[in-house]
């Protein structure tokens, strides 16, 4: 049994067309991608009594998007002009195996973000117990002391 795969021939205009798709794509999400820093950065410079850093997340979040998006754009481009179905074939196991790998990587490091995050955020509110508590002893001592003072004033 051969192991040739057969040939297809794409016309030129269709190769043309589908090229200039991908582009058109390309440059919509890039806009898009625009817009989207843009109000993360407006957000990031609106909200400064977020109690943890929830923009290390979300810029995160946004780069792992971009750089997804960007393989399956570099993708889509290695297949309108693929040769035959071959390359196609070894475009797309290529595509497979790295975005594989990229998503393991992108899993490990928003994983250790978050935590970093639970953890400042953790220790922000420890923090504000902490200070609370001690206001609160403060007012206590005071008010004790306002009432040992009334009790002597007064005998």
């Amino acid at each position: 049994m051969s192991n040739n795969l057969p040939t297809y021939e794409i016309p030129a205009e269709l190769r043309e067309f589908a090229e200039k798709s991908v582009d058109q794509a390309r440059k919509a999400f890039d806009g898009f991608l625009g817009a989207a820093h843009k109000a993360i950065a407006t957000f990031e410079n609106q909200t400064t009594a977020v109690p943890f850093n929830s923009h290390e997340v979300a810029r995160r979040t946004l780069s792992y998007a971009e750089s997804n998006i960007a393989a399956a754009f570099d993708l889509a481009e290695k297949l309108v002009r693929a040769k035959d179905l071959r390359e196609v074939t070894q475009f797309q196991s290529e595509y497979l195996k790295n975005q594989f790998a990229a998503l393991q990587e992108q899993a490990r490091d928003f994983g250790a973000t978050v935590q970093k995050t639970a953890t400042e955020a953790t220790q922000q509110v420890q923090n504000a117990v902490k200070e609370a508590t001690q206001n609160a002893t403060e007012a206590a001592k005071e008010a004790a002391q306002a009432a040992k003072d009334a009790t002597k004033t007064g005998a």
